[in-house]
Parts: structure tokens; C-alpha cells; sequence
């Protein structure tokens, strides 16, 4: 237990003969998919970056930097739905 009094969740077990350092783990690899990683690191830097800086940001900065938001989600959106990019 711990000091809340709570009992720990149980921690998922192995399948019966496979150990937790299988060289084949049951979960794939999530980076499977490149370019949705990219973009993802991407708008989490930019959201990490504006956390920072948002109260020394101007307006028209702050503005900017939402529509670079909501572009990089859509960016998110199409890639992970396979999307075609829009034509500039």
C-alpha cells in the first residue's frame, strides 16, 4: 500500500514462457509512421515554445502563433488520417 492507503494498480503480466525483455514485445513500435512523428514533435515544440513565451509575446505574435497551431493540427490530422496534402 502505499501512504494514501491506496493499493498500486497491478502492473500488467507477460503471456505464460515470455519474459517482459522479449526480443518481439506484444505492443508494435509506435514510430512506425514517420511522418506522423514529425509533425507531431513539431507542433509539440511549437505548443512547449508558446507555453514559455506566452506572456512576453505581442499580439501579434500570440496570433501567429495560433494559426501555426491550428495548421500543425491539421497537418497532424492529415497525415494520421492519410489524408492528401491540399494544393497550395
Amino acid at each position: 500500500m502505499n501512504p494514501r492507503g491506496r493499493t498500486p494498480p497491478r502492473q500488467p503480466q507477460p503471456p505464460p514462457g515470455t519474459t517482459r525483455s522479449s526480443a518481439s514485445p506484444a505492443v508494435p513500435e509506435r514510430r512506425q509512421n514517420r511522418p506522423l512523428r514529425e509533425v507531431l514533435d513539431e507542433l509539440l515544440s511549437h505548443a512547449r515554445e508558446i507555453a514559455r513565451r506566452a506572456k512576453s509575446m505581442s499580439p501579434a505574435e500570440l496570433d501567429y502563433a495560433q494559426q501555426r497551431l491550428e495548421w500543425l493540427a491539421d497537418e497532424v490530422w492529415r497525415v494520421a488520417t492519410g489524408e492528401a496534402t491540399p494544393p497550395e
